[in-house]
């Protein structure tokens, strides 16, 4: 769990590991709108949950949502970035059918690539105020 100075602190380590990630919807299609924005940022704090991470941060725009995780050194950024588009995909397109569909994103709800970037060189306040800044969708 992370202190008040801003570590985490396990049996034999001291860290601050945040990563700062942005997902892309398939063929950057304006899929999201402000309820399923609101749910995607909730089924992505469940599985950060999992894995002992925390979500500091959340936003986002039509086609693309940035996230700021604080993560314990034991998870692998490619494994959590696994489990928050599987897990967040297959939830959205079940909640969201019509909607998505609506879309036609082919059977794919994100775009196979994403955007990861060590935080480590940035205080986490200026993300946080960065994705903060997004424009969420009406």
């Amino acid at each position: 769990m992370t202190t008040d100075d801003g570590y985490r602190r396990g049996r034999h380590v001291v860290s601050a590991l945040h990563v700062h990630l942005v997902f892309v919807t398939k063929y950057r299609r304006g899929v999201f709108n402000a309820e399923m924005t609101e749910r995607c940022e909730q089924i992505m704090r469940d599985v950060c949950d999992d894995f002992g991470a925390l979500l500091v941060e959340f936003n986002g725009d039509d086609d693309h949502v940035h996230l700021l995780i604080e993560y314990p050194p034991k998870v692998a950024v490619s494994a959590l970035v696994n489990s928050l588009k599987g897990v967040s995909a297959r939830l959205l397109r079940s909640e969201f059918t019509g909607h998505v569909n609506q879309h036609s994103l082919h059977g794919h709800f994100w775009s196979p690539s994403y955007f990861a970037v060590s935080a480590g060189g940035t205080p986490p306040s200026v993300l946080r105020e960065y994705i903060e800044g997004q424009r969420r969708p009406a």
